[in-house]
């Protein structure tokens, strides 16, 4: 289980890195709210980018973006709304993954850019 905590944090701080080199700016990383947690939140130009990053050791059975089923969908959503209202930003806010395969010592990076939308709620 050690392992899998370490593949995760060294992901996270892989995707911190590569988002940087893209031109992010990083706002926080692992935020918490109550039982909210967003793994990154950038910003890029005039859009809050929500990214959750996803990593995998080389033996892997199924695509990491495959792990952001539709309740990880809406609790990330859920937690982005707390966020922007906790912090009043008036931003369009975007939802991206981050996967990382490690294979040997490497890792191989992805970036889904609009990887999913926030479903839309009907009212009663």
């Amino acid at each position: 289980m050690a392992e899998k905590h370490d593949i995760g944090k060294k992901g996270e701080e892989l995707a911190r890195q590569y988002l940087i080199r893209k031109g992010y700016i990083i706002l926080h990383m692992n935020w918490h709210w109550g039982h909210y947690e967003l793994d990154i939140v950038a910003r890029n130009d005039e859009e809050l980018v929500v990214v959750e990053v996803k990593s995998r050791s080389g033996d892997f059975l199924t695509e990491p973006e495959e792990a952001v089923n539709r309740a990880k969908i809406n609790r990330l959503v859920a937690a982005a709304n707390t966020y922007v209202r906790y912090f009043k930003w008036d931003l369009p806010v975007r939802f991206d993954i981050i996967t990382l395969i490690k294979t040997g010592e490497l890792y191989k990076i992805e970036h889904l850019e609009d990887a999913f939308y926030a479903p839309v709620r009907r009212r009663r």
